[in-house]
């Protein structure tokens, strides 16, 4: 039987495990169907200790190598030792960076954090979403970035996000670790993907980010102290708005990404 056809897909997050919580289902699914994948990952330098759990990360899931756009953590100086943090550095330079990589990969799809930081609304989520929005309009301008390669515009932008009706499990494990919770209202998602063929690659994805796992207060760490059933309840759907580029007159609506 043929694999349904998938569209290319490109995930851009801001963290290592990021790519994993978040859309490590859609990305291993897309993989599956033997579309290409892959996830640029703006902080981190690479010879930092999460990268090589990224670089594992992104093989389970069938991602390829880890993309790093190498800049620090807002809240973790080890990140990239001498490198601004992404929140600091210069919006075009990370922009330029990032359609280089667009232009290098010339992804059909492309999927980012949300508008409010994902749930505990991280200043690097928030940053990397901003950073997102305007790379995928100008990787399409010949005129802007023109050493970055040949101009290349995505079918769609999607951002991850998590609906008000699908936060009830994690509400009370974020807010006893003393983390905010920011969901968004029920109408704003355009896509919900059932992941539950994935769900196994999806986890195996998160337990390889090994320092994350070890600690108490992240995701991460959270998710595996939960019950099985309590946890895959969490890590099986995964919820998506359509941005930019949006439909244009004649196109159908999509369903899926």
């Amino acid at each position: 039987m043929n694999r349904p056809q998938l569209p290319t897909l490109l995930g851009v997050f801001a963290h290592p495990d990021d790519e994993s919580l978040l859309a490590g289902g859609v990305l291993a699914q897309h993989h599956a169907a033997g579309a290409r994948t892959t996830v640029v990952t703006a902080t981190w330098a690479p010879n930092s200790r999460r990268v090589p759990e990224l670089a594992d990360a992104l093989l389970t899931l069938g991602a390829g190598a880890p993309r790093l756009l190498g800049y620090g953590d807002a809240r973790n100086p080890e990140a990239a030792p001498g490198q601004p943090r992404l929140v600091d550095a210069p919006l075009d330079e990370a922009v330029g960076h990032l359609v280089a990589h667009i232009r290098d990969f010339r992804p059909d799809n492309v999927v980012t954090h949300d508008a409010v930081g994902q749930l505990t609304g991280h200043p690097d989520h928030v940053r990397t979403h901003q950073i997102t929005l305007l790379a995928v309009e100008a990787a399409a301008l010949a005129h802007l970035h023109p050493d970055a390669g040949p101009p290349w515009q995505p079918t769609a932008l999607y951002a991850a996000t998590h609906p008000e009706s699908g936060v009830g499990l994690l509400r009370p494990l974020l807010k006893g670790a003393g983390k905010a919770i920011l969901a968004v209202p029920d109408s704003y998602v355009t896509t919900s993907v059932d992941v539950t063929p994935w769900a196994d690659a999806k986890w195996a994805a998160v337990l390889a980010h090994r320092g994350e796992v070890a600690r108490e207060r992240s995701l991460p760490g959270i998710l595996a102290r939960l019950p099985e059933a309590g946890r895959n309840r969490i890590i099986q759907t995964e919820h998506f708005t359509r941005l930019t580029p949006g439909p244009t007159k004649g196109d159908p609506v999509r369903l899926t990404i």
